[in-house]
């Protein structure tokens, strides 16, 4: 069953190297661009499948990782919300199947800082990883439903969303190629790539935020 494994890890890297490939093209190009939009496209296949395949390998043999299961379940969550926040430019209000995925992430979240919370009470190695990205998780989620029930009042919100939780995407890859792909599997490695990318998220949000007309 080993070999069948690996092949699967092949696959999933491969996919994983688009995600990350495209994911720092699509920072480099012009936003909106009709390049920007391809690229965007094929970042979101990218990052999709590589997720959708790890899940299955960290429940087989050897492989059993829930810390991991449950960022691949962020990972597409972000690609997924990111991709959702563009249809607000149309329509009135969200949808069910918005509450839905937002919904599922915010469960998972919770679950996330319940296990944080034990290995952090037991003296479990990284278990503050699962407190840091379960908090993420919930901060992103409970945002979520308030842009959702505010949304007439606030319909500006869906390119912030849109930025925010594509660079989400992309800190998960640029992890992961740093944690996997690189070896380096420190708190540090885990963490900084977010905070780096927070950044980043917090000048584009004040970059595209109307400036306030001054009256004379």
């Amino acid at each position: 069953m080993e070999p069948a494994i690996k092949i699967l890890i092949y696959i999933h890297a491969f996919f994983g190297g688009i995600g990350l490939i495209t994911g720092i093209g699509s920072i480099v190009v012009k936003k909106g661009s009709k390049l920007h939009k391809r690229i965007g496209k094929l970042f979101s296949v990218g990052m999709l499948t590589s997720s959708l395949i790890s899940l299955p390998i960290c429940w087989m043999p050897n492989h059993q990782n829930v810390f991991l299961f449950l960022i691949g379940l962020f990972t597409i969550y972000l690609v997924i919300s990111g991709n959702r926040a563009l249809t607000f430019k149309h329509k009135p209000k969200a949808d069910l199947l918005d509450k839905i995925i937002s919904g599922s992430m915010l469960f998972f979240s919770v679950i996330m800082i319940v296990l944080g919370l034990y290995c952090q009470l037991n003296n479990i190695t990284n278990g503050i990883l699962f407190l840091f990205f379960g908090g993420f998780g919930f901060y992103m989620t409970f945002k979520d439903f308030i842009f959702f029930k505010n949304f007439s009042e606030t319909n500006r919100n869906w390119l912030s969303k849109h930025i925010g939780k594509m660079m989400g995407a992309l800190i998960a890859s640029i992890t992961a190629y740093i944690v996997a792909g690189l070896g380096i599997g420190s708190l540090i490695a885990w963490i900084t790539p977010s905070i780096l990318g927070t950044f980043y998220i917090i000048y584009w949000n004040r970059k595209i935020t109307p400036k306030p007309v001054l009256k004379a």
